[in-house]
């Protein structure tokens, strides 16, 4: 049997290459990512040929301030994913340690040792917290004093829009990160955000540069960030989809032990003997090394995606 793993979900040339097959024959089930994306509609040439202005901005900016009741004290700071802020945030920041609540996703330590942070180091007080809201993968909750132990907060709540309460208001210094990509499946449109104070929003778009988002991703964003009723629909549905994986897999032998709607968290007794069963049936999905037991499911599309999966754990 292959042995398999892999940092992050969405490696689709190395599962092609492990188990065979195109990448497009194959169902990625490795990433949180809402498999019924949000319908993104005609798109202005305008937005295709000329340079994002100030006004495309500033309506992404007021949307994201409506739908994350974003603290009149915060500045919202538009970039290409929220990979590049993660990126970028510790080229900014004053300090020397970090501290990450781990297990959690690798990209915030990572972009902290490259940058010459110490991270997750005992012997130092930490400058900076980071924590991931819901978590991933466990899909754990974190709570305001989850970060008392360092004078800033960094909150990625990058799948929080599947209906969990941000903590985008709590009042200590604190960034919080989203994501454009998971909730409303347009993860290709590479836009996220980071909500917090002016000087440190300042900081970030002078690392980001001009034009850090595009003008078809603040076409889109704009519209999709205000349409309550589309969110309001995809969380009932994601949920009701959720449901119905963890019964499936559940019949099959697993155990729910976490998750968010976008994905979910299964031990398994041995994680990578059900990835490279899936892998022969052309289905993607993520193990960890540091918990051999588990597999993360993202949702498979309602319909064939999901009678697919089904025959496949049969």
């Amino acid at each position: 049997m292959v042995q398999v793993s892999h940092l992050h979900g969405g490696d689709l040339m190395r599962a092609s290459a492990l188990f065979g097959g195109e990448p497009g024959a194959w169902l990625d089930l490795s990433t949180g990512i809402n498999p019924v994306a949000y319908p993104v509609g005609d798109i202005p040439p305008a937005a295709w040929t000329a340079l994002p202005d100030t006004p495309a901005y500033q309506a992404v900016i007021d949307a994201a301030r409506t739908l994350w009741h974003v603290p009149s004290g915060k500045d919202v700071v538009l970039a290409s994913g929220a990979s590049a802020i993660i990126a970028a945030l510790p080229r900014i920041l004053s300090g020397k340690t970090v501290r990450v609540l781990e297990p959690t996703y690798s990209e915030h330590a990572k972009a902290f040792a490259q940058a010459g942070w110490l991270v997750n180091d005992p012997g130092n007080a930490s400058d900076v917290i980071v924590g991931v809201h819901p978590n991933n993968p466990d899909g754990a909750l974190r709570q305001e004093n989850d970060f008392e132990s360092a004078p800033l907060a960094i909150v990625d709540e990058s799948f929080a829009d599947v209906g969990v309460d941000s903590l985008a208001a709590m009042p200590r210094p604190a960034i919080v990160l989203k994501s454009f990509g998971k909730f409303w499946g347009l993860a290709g449109v590479r836009l996220g955000f980071a909500i917090c104070d002016p000087d440190h929003a300042e900081a970030l778009r002078q690392a980001l540069g001009p034009w850090h988002a595009s003008g078809p991703a603040l076409h889109i964003a704009a519209r999709a960030l205000s349409d309550l009723d589309w969110i309001a629909q995809t969380r009932r549905r994601l949920q009701q989809d959720a449901d119905r994986l963890d019964q499936l897999v559940e019949t099959c032998g697993g155990r729910c032990i976490g998750g968010t709607t976008l994905f979910r968290l299964y031990d398994v007794r041995d994680g990578r003997a059900w990835q490279a069963k899936l892998a022969h049936h052309r289905i993607w999905t993520r193990t960890f090394d540091y918990a051999p037991g588990w597999l993360r499911i993202g949702l498979p599309a309602p319909g064939e995606d999901f009678e697919r999966l089904k025959r496949a754990l049969a």
